[in-house]
């Protein structure tokens, strides 16, 4: 069992950044690909970034300029630093994990959010000037 919870979020003006961290908790010891997520109001949830045990990330390709992923030794948190927000950036933000070695195929970018069985609470980022 894999308990995650996010924080960080807020309020932030377009062009702002802000850093969204998520706890991990592992009943077990294992090897897990790890990824932000969003859901903005009305639109599926969408990968945004994953990043495996060995540090390999992967990104959607419209985030990667913007966005990264990062995650302490052992994977017991998991980061995600956000730079030049903008408007549509605004969204529930999730972590989520999945017990495999590696970020590939639909974990990759997180494109199938589905095979991630593990998901936090969310933390709302809501960029507005």
């Amino acid at each position: 069992q894999v308990q995650l919870a996010e924080s960080g979020g807020g309020s932030v003006q377009p062009g702002g950044s802000l850093r969204l961290s998520c706890a991990v908790s592992k009943s077990s010891t294992g090897y897990y690909c790890m990824g932000w997520f969003r859901q903005a109001p009305g639109k599926e949830r969408q990968g945004i970034a994953t990043i495996d045990y060995y540090g390999t990330t992967t990104y959607a390709d419209s985030m990667k300029d913007r966005f990264d992923i990062t995650q302490d030794n052992g994977q017991e948190t998991l980061y995600l630093q956000m730079n030049n927000l903008k408007s549509e950036d605004t969204a529930m933000y999730y972590c989520a994990a999945a017990q495999t070695l590696r970020c590939l195929g639909g974990y990759s970018a997180g494109r199938i959010p589905a095979q991630f069985p593990y998901w936090g609470q969310g933390t709302q980022v809501t960029v507005s000037s």
